[in-house]
């Protein structure tokens, strides 16, 4: 029978390079203790690198520059999962996600029903934000983000041109998870939002 450590090495050896491993992904092979052990072990081996607490990767390997960490962004997602937890980008990561903004944000803040914490990642840092169930409501990939994104723009300060690019956006959108997100944001975002319903009907 192979070991643990020799099992997960195989499962991880068979993904493609640059996918985001958690302990729990190997839970069939063994207790959480030997686990974290093997993961350790795969660690020192340089077969796999630590990321974040609980987070590994096999990484890419660049011809002039070695291995490559996965982004903040990626790091953020495996960590909602780890925990199965909600999060929402907020400020200017969703400004960035719609892409608003050309600026790559330094700190990404994500709203989450989980623990509120900061996590570094390389020179950036993730800030998971405690909020309310309701901001948390939204279904629309795009929909989510542009609610947000207007939050952080503010009332009255869009531009004529950041507003077209969100109503393209939002007219690529599932139309029931449109309206759905549309009754969870405040008024005046529920304003523009609603054009993206009527100029889809033209």
């Amino acid at each position: 029978m192979k070991s643990i450590e020799k099992q997960i090495e195989k499962s991880i050896t068979t993904k493609r390079k640059g996918t985001l491993f958690l302990p729990d992904d190997f839970l069939s092979y063994g207790s959480s203790e030997a686990i974290r052990k093997a993961l350790g072990r795969l660690e020192d081996k340089k077969i796999i690198i630590r990321v974040s607490q609980g987070i590994y990767v096999q990484p890419k390997i660049s011809k002039l520059i070695g291995p490559l960490s996965p982004s903040a962004e990626e790091v953020a997602e495996a960590i909602a999962k780890r925990d199965k937890i909600r999060t929402i980008p907020t400020g200017s990561y969703a400004l960035n996600a719609l892409g608003l903004s050309s600026q790559v944000p330094m700190k990404i803040v994500l709203l989450t029903d989980g623990s509120p914490r900061e996590i570094k990642v390389g020179k950036r840092t993730i800030k998971f934000k405690r909020t309310t169930p309701k901001n948390l409501m939204a279904k629309g990939k795009i929909s989510r983000l542009v609610i947000q994104a207007l939050k952080e723009i503010g009332i009255g300060k869009i531009k004529i041109e950041e507003e077209h690019k969100i109503l393209e956006l939002l007219k690529k959108e599932n139309i029931i998870d449109l309206k759905h997100d549309i009754a969870l944001a405040p008024v005046w975002i529920q304003k523009l939002m609603k054009k993206a319903l009527t100029d889809g009907q033209n």
